[in-house]
C-alpha cells in the first residue's frame, strides 16, 4: 500500500518593492546595487544578493562567472560564504535577491537555484531558526518565501550522514 502526501508552499507577493517593509526595501536595494555589480560575461544573467545578519550588518554578493564551467559561483553563495567566514555563527535575518538579463527585460519573480536552495539550507538548519528570502526579476512583483524550506522542502542536511 502506499500513501501520497501533499506538499504545499505558501507565497506572500508583493506587487513592487515599495510595498516591502522599509528595512527589507532597504535590503534589495542593497541587492540591486550588487546586481549591478555581478561579473557575468558568459549568460549576460546578472544576480543580486544581500543578506540581513541578526548582528545588523549587511553582506551582498553577485554572480561570478568563469570560462571554466562550472567554475563560477551565484550570487547567494557569494553572500552567504562571505557572511559564515567573516561572521561565522551570526544568523541571517533575510535574504534579499534580484536577477536581469542583458538580453531581456525580467519582470517574473527569479529564486535561487537548486545548488544555492542546499547551500543556504544548511545555514537555516545550523541557526535553527528561518530565513525569511524575497526574490524578484529586475523590476515589478516581488515573492517572499518565509523559510529556505519553502523553497527546499525535503532539505538533505547532516542528520541524514
Amino acid at each position: 500500500m502506499t500513501k501520497k502526501i501533499k506538499i504545499e508552499t505558501e507565497l506572500e507577493i508583493f506587487e513592487s518593492v515599495s510595498d516591502l517593509p522599509e528595512s527589507i526595501q532597504e535590503l534589495m536595494n542593497k541587492a540591486h546595487a550588487a546586481r549591478n555589480s555581478a561579473y557575468a560575461p558568459y549568460s549576460s544573467f546578472h544576480v543580486g544578493a544581500a543578506i540581513k545578519l541578526a548582528n545588523g550588518e549587511v553582506v551582498t554578493g553577485n554572480n561570478q562567472e568563469n570560462a571554466a564551467f562550472p567554475s563560477g559561483l551565484c550570487a547567494e553563495r557569494v553572500a552567504a560564504f562571505y557572511a559564515g567566514s567573516q561572521y561565522p555563527g551570526v544568523a541571517f535575518h533575510a535574504i534579499a535577491l534580484t536577477a536581469g538579463s542583458l538580453k531581456q527585460t525580467t519582470i517574473t519573480p527569479i529564486p535561487p537555484c537548486g545548488a544555492c536552495r542546499q547551500s543556504l539550507a544548511e545555514y537555516e538548519v545550523n541557526q535553527k531558526k528561518p530565513i525569511p528570502i524575497y526574490f524578484m526579476g529586475e523590476m515589478g512583483k516581488v515573492v517572499k518565501v518565509d523559510s529556505v524550506k519553502d523553497l527546499l522542502p525535503l532539505v538533505f542536511d547532516s542528520s541524514y550522514l
